[in-house]
């Protein structure tokens, strides 16, 4: 298919990134790269893109990527590869059981490899034991749902956030984490009136964009919205036909919503919430009809996660707000396909098609595949699993798409575990990595952008990922690798897949097979697809039931709301009501842990030789950057705007404990420690700590926070609390602060590794890509002799050196050039206040720096009147705080006009809640009165 000018019509596809699966136009260039763009057509975005996708084609090449299969330290043919692989999980299971085999899946797998795998792990090899990064952030929620509805099922719709009257975002930040929604969201503000509240301990970018911010007590959600049911009950808002006719269990869950509760007084005092805001709150939520309630991984990712989701469901079932335009409960899934890795049985608590390991769902799934080996009970959840391996229990693991030695909690000692195992198999489309680099056995799998498949996203939207690259090397498909292993273990016949679209098919049908409806999930509708209609597939929402929706176009329409009917999935029919309980979570070590306390993080004990805990350690996601990095570190330009691992404290705790901006800390919990950047932020409460998730062993020297989190989990999910791990924290000596720019290659290792090696003084550094090489910010302890020690050191292959050192001062600043071509800038200085190296960056594109030019360079901002924009806020169109600034300064009083006059904040949006900001302390300036 052509274009009108005869170019090849782009390709559409989907994000990879989070679970508001965007529609992306992928354009090839011919050279491995291509021109992406976001599609028009998509009814999740309608073309928007946040700053993430529109960089999607910034993280495409073959330079980090594992292109051979590889056993220990060489490459070897793919069929060696897999006569190992299965060979020796032949021998293990002989040897000690099936049950000493697991997996471990990611929610970045497409559907049909997810498929193979679990057919594979759960029908044939026999093991439960296969589970997915999917429990790191929506296990609380598949728990919520299936108690309350009887099945895995987000009855809502994106569509829901603009028919809404009222918006409540609880533990999201959507403005960072799901933009694109959160764009969506302000739209209707604007041109509705849509009111939005936002329900988090930290004041993020999200409460920029509402009209109602709750700084709730981390924990306390559950009493804040069992304080809700009752003022519903109270108020006479309950609708009693929808409630008599369509639920059970309403009661009970009154009355204990009545004890967990008590009186608004007891609400604002449990949550330390005013208690004008909590009745703002409630009297919005009863007055509003149409309301949408969102929640995320502030919810999810807690002890008590899965009760919070039902505290919430109990509110929209109490009133009939639910599965209709404009209201009912929507979840923000992380992943772009953690919805379609549940549908397949990627939690080891599932069975593929949504069903579970009762005895008639496992006579169905066995009788469908033909399947000789089905488990008679559950497997263990993800932070189970591990402690699995470290006790021995576990012998072979095959890690598929995510990087447990960086993302699960207690990382180090999941790290620990891996060393133990007799087989680990990672497939990964990296050659490095924290979890990769542990592994016995390497195969190189495909990349987004030559992957071929089909991903769900957060509201039941199936999409399809389409491959508009080839296969480089030697890699291959998940699906395919799964396949090939499936083979050499005797189970050929029932993996003979010749695509994915074959794969999807067998998917559908299972789906439907014996589905008298009491099963929400089925795909009845999409069980006959043609290869050619596979191709053709455009987004649609399951369930899509045979003959029931007709067709549109090609495609068969599913479902966009369900349970407005008040028919439910569970036994009887009825939704259920569910109280929170007093339930004991489990620990890491499977027994009970203590539960949290009234301050909502865990008593201190002072144990593993950290100081005592006085702080709430907290952690999630930054704007720019993506699980740990694998694919968004290689993005110069998502690197921009947030380029260090950081700590947020409140003003009053970093005053408190001698920690300054910019300067570094400690932070220690019973399980590791990290040293990291001190953010002083208004947005914090006092006692609690917000450290981003993102970085790895790869790209920092001690920027791991899963190292950090406890191994405590939700009871019902499984899910870890990521949340509210007690922590302390301590200011890190150090007397020099400073960056290094080099040339060295993304891919290869940069230049202040070997200083370090060389040099002790190196406390704290984190690396970052930009355009031709890599930044490094750095802090050194040392006198003044070893910082001109390690600038020397940086600069010893430099053929020429411009050098300012000042030992009085701390200062010294270096460049060193090669034929006039600069190679390698070092600023350092006694104070963590530098010179943006964004106009540095620049000065690496020129052939030659002028020698009247080079003074410059020291001096870290161009000559006068050369252009420098300042520290990047945009980073879709890398605008720069100076040039918003001046666009201020000559007038524009909105976003929408920096927006014009700079083009900031016109793509995906997710800078809007920072212009915001400026505008606002603009605003506040003296002059600005005048």
């Amino acid at each position: 298919m052509e274009s009108e000018i005869g170019a090849p019509s782009p390709v559409l596809t989907t994000c990879p990134y989070c679970g508001v699966g965007c529609g992306v136009k992928a354009s090839p260039d011919g050279g491995g790269g291509a021109r992406i763009a976001g599609d028009e057509s998509h009814p999740s975005n309608f073309g928007r893109l946040c700053s993430k996708g529109s960089a999607l084609g910034e993280t495409l090449g073959l330079g980090t990527r594992l292109l051979a299969p590889r056993i220990g330290d060489r490459d070897v043919p793919w069929d060696a590869a897999l006569d190992h692989v299965a060979a020796e999980l032949q021998r293990i299971r002989a040897a000690h059981g099936p049950g000493s085999i697991a997996f471990y899946l990611s929610g970045q797998l497409l559907t049909e490899d997810y498929y193979v795998a679990n057919k594979l792990a759960k029908g044939f090899i026999g093991t439960p034991h296969v589970d997915t990064n999917s429990r790191l952030c929506m296990a609380s929620t598949v728990a919520g749902h299936r108690r309350a509805f009887g099945a895995d099922v987000v009855p809502q719709s994106y569509a829901d956030l603009e028919a809404a009257d009222l918006v409540v975002l609880v533990g999201s930040n959507a403005a960072w984490c799901h933009p694109v929604l959160y764009q969506r969201i302000q739209a209707a503000r604007g041109t509705r009136g849509t009111r939005v509240v936002n329900i988090d301990p930290r004041r993020t970018a999200t409460a920029e964009g509402a009209d109602l911010h709750l700084g709730l007590r981390p924990g306390s959600d559950v009493v804040l919205w069992a304080g809700l049911l009752v003022w519903l009950a109270d108020q006479g808002l309950f609708d009693w036909r929808y409630i008599g006719d369509h639920t059970a269990g309403l009661p009970k869950t009154l009355a204990d919503a009545r004890d967990i509760a008590g009186t608004l007084t007891d609400v604002a005092a449990a949550t330390d919430l005013a208690l004008a805001d909590i009745e703002r709150f409630y009297s919005w939520w009863a007055g509003t009809e149409r309301v949408v309630s969102c929640f995320s991984q502030g919810v999810n990712q807690s002890v008590v996660g899965t009760d919070k989701v039902n505290a919430i469901l109990n509110c929209h079932l109490a009133t009939g707000r639910i599965g209709r335009e404009g209201c009912g409960p929507l979840s923000f899934t992380g992943q772009p396909n953690a919805m379609g890795g549940r549908e397949v049985g990627g939690l080891a608590n599932m069975l593929a098609a949504h069903m579970a390991y009762a005895a008639a769902d496992r006579d169905r799934v066995a009788r469908f595949w033909g399947a000789p080996n089905v488990p008679t009970g559950e497997g263990h959840k993800a932070v189970r699993l591990f402690d699995a391996i470290a006790q021995g229990d576990i012998k072979a693991l095959w890690v598929i798409g995510t990087n447990p030695a960086v993302s699960l909690p207690r990382a180090d000692a999941v790290r620990d575990a891996m060393r133990k195992l007799e087989l680990l198999v990672v497939s990964e489309n990296v050659a490095a990595n924290d979890t990769i680099d542990l592994a016995g056995v390497r195969l190189p799998a495909a990349a987004w952008g030559e992957k071929d498949g089909t991903v769900t996203n957060s509201e039941r939207r199936i999409s399809r990922q389409r491959a508009f690259l080839p296969l480089p090397g030697e890699v291959r498909h998940d699906w395919w690798i799964l396949s090939q292993v499936a083979a050499r273990l005797g189970y050929g016949d029932a993996f003979g897949y010749d695509g994915p679209a074959a794969i999807f098919r067998e998917h559908a049908r299972l789906s439907a097979f014996e589905n008298d409806g009491s099963r929400v999930f089925d795909l009845s509708g999409l069980a006959d697809l043609s290869d050619a209609g596979y191709q053709a597939l455009e987004p649609v929402q399951w369930p899509v039931r045979r003959g029931e929706a007709g067709e549109r176009g090609s495609s068969p329409v599913g479902t966009a709301r369900l349970f407005a009917d008040g028919a439910f999935a569970t036994s009887t029919g009825r939704a259920q009501f569910v109280s929170p309980l007093p339930a004991r979570p489990e620990s890491a070590a499977g027994g009970a842990a203590v539960p949290p306390d009234a301050a909502g993080g865990l008593p201190a004990t002072g144990g593993g030789g950290m100081p005592q805990a006085t702080l709430v350690l907290n952690t999630g996601r930054v704007r720019d950057q993506w699980h740990t990095m694998t694919r968004t570190g290689l993005s110069p330009r998502l690197s921009t705007h947030i380029a260090e691992p950081f700590v947020e404290i409140s003003a009053g705790d970093a005053a408190r404990l001698g920690l300054a901006q910019g300067t570094l800390a400690r932070v220690t919990s019973d399980h590791g420690s990290a040293t990291l950047k001190v953010l002083v932020s208004e947005g914090m409460r006092p006692g609690e700590l917000f450290v981003p998730i993102h970085w790895s062993g790869a790209n920092s020297s001690g920027g791991r926070i899963g190292a950090l989190v406890h191994g405590v989990t939700d009871p019902w999910s499984g899910q870890p609390d990521a949340k509210a791990t007690r922590a302390g924290i301590a200011s890190v000596r150090a007397t020099h602060y400073g960056f290094v720019l080099s040339r060295a290659g993304r891919c290869a290792p940069s230049p202040i590794g070997d200083a370090t090696a060389r040099l002790s003084a190196v406390v704290y550094w984190a690396r970052a890509p930009f355009v031709d090489g890599d930044v490094t910010f750095v802090a050194l302890d040392t006198d003044e002799a070893g910082a001109g020690r390690f600038v020397d050191a940086l600069l010893a292959e430099a053929g020429d050196r411009l050098t300012i050192a000042d030992s009085s001062s701390g200062l010294y600043r270096a460049a060193g050039l090669d034929g006039g071509r600069l190679e390698t800038v070092v600023f350092l200085g006694r104070e963590p206040s530098l010179p943006s190296p964004d106009w540095l960056k620049t000065r690496f594109s020129e052939p030659v720096i002028a020698p009247g030019e080079r003074r410059a360079l020291l001096a870290g901002r161009p000559a006068s009147g050369a252009a420098d924009d300042g520290p990047v806020v945009c980073v879709c169109y890398q605008v720069g705080r100076k040039r918003i600034d001046a666009a201020m300064a000559d007038g524009a009083a909105s976003t929408e006009a920096i927006g014009c006059a700079t083009r900031a904040g016109t793509n995906c949006g997710s800078c809007i809640p920072e212009l915001k900001r400026m505008l606002g302390a603009c605003a506040r300036l003296p002059h600005a009165a005048e």
